[in-house]
């Protein structure tokens, strides 16, 4: 009998790695090309930084909980991980968080300079755009549903989601935030670009109104949840497990969720919101499968 065992989490980020991985290979060879001498460099390093691919994981699995077939749908994928990978460029910089180690590499503006990695961060967002369009047309999906998802993704990325976060996250170093307000930093700094992935899923799948509304609540508890994660494990882990700086929160006096509920809350708060993003799917009728199993090593995860 053959093995109908879902798939673990580890098999499900392994399989949106390597495939998102071949798409911004192949982007990062052309950008050499069209870019001209260092700043091409750049953006082809910026590309190749690795990654867990957990917002391509969880819109290919958006996808296919809403019928979504076409392995093509791979493209939207890196497209949201070139926003993210735009977002780490700068979030690295002097500027901002001043971070030396990125996934256990010399961060962009360490391996060349702080004037080409931000030249760099800003270009990977049409670069975004362009991969985007690529994708709509090999899911054979019409003007109106590209623009939908150009829409939701770069409103995702900028002042009303991770743009908007990143500001009021640099505005409170230093300062102890409330709860309240801590949320409303990570729903936009980390949480939006999670959020939209899942909802770009549903929108290449051309789900109807109630799915994506599902998908949408879904990412929105998940991304808050893995933010907290992140949390835990800026307090808790090393700068090997981690492949980046470990304590630079408590270094730049940033309120967290370890600093305001303290550890074991925190954690206890990301399980509770996982949780709930899978009875969101439930209640539409979304299978959870997939989905549910990310949420789960999101919050246990160790790195």
């Amino acid at each position: 009998m053959a093995d109908t065992a879902a798939p673990s989490a580890v098999d499900l980020l392994a399989e949106a790695r390597d495939l998102t991985d071949c798409v911004l290979d192949r982007w990062s060879r052309r950008l050499r090309g069209e870019v001209a001498e260092r700043d091409g460099e750049a953006l082809a390093y910026a590309l190749a930084t690795p990654g867990k691919r957990v917002r391509a994981a969880l819109l290919m699995a958006s996808y296919r909980a809403v019928g979504g077939e076409s392995p093509a749908v791979v493209g939207v994928a890196a497209a949201v991980e070139i926003v993210h990978t735009y977002s780490l460029v700068h979030d690295d910089l002097p500027c901002m968080d001043d971070d030396d180690l990125r996934r256990g590499r010399p961060t962009t503006h360490r391996r060349f300079d702080v004037p080409t990695a931000t030249r760099a961060g800003y270009l990977l967002v049409p670069v975004a755009a362009r991969v985007l369009a690529d994708a709509a047309e090999a899911l054979e999906l019409p003007p109106a549903a590209l623009g939908r998802m150009a829409v939701e993704l770069f409103r995702a990325g900028g002042i009303q989601g991770m743009v908007g976060g990143q500001w009021l996250d640099l505005e409170a170093e230093g300062r102890t935030l409330a709860l309240e307000d801590l949320i409303g930093v990570h729903r936009g700094k980390t949480g939006a670009l999670i959020r939209a992935a899942c909802t770009l899923g549903a929108l290449a799948a051309e789900a109807g109104p109630a799915h994506v509304a599902a998908l949408t609540a879904y990412g929105e508890e998940v991304g808050l949840a893995f933010q907290i994660a992140d949390d835990v494990l800026d307090a808790t882990g090393t700068s090997e497990e981690l492949g980046k700086t470990a304590g630079r929160d408590a270094q730049l006096a940033k309120s967290t969720y370890v600093s305001v509920m303290g550890v074991v809350a925190a954690r206890e708060e990301a399980e509770r919101l996982a949780k709930r993003a899978g009875a969101h799917l439930d209640a539409a009728g979304v299978p959870s499968g997939a989905l549910a199993t990310l949420a789960g090593y999101i919050v246990t995860r160790n790195s």
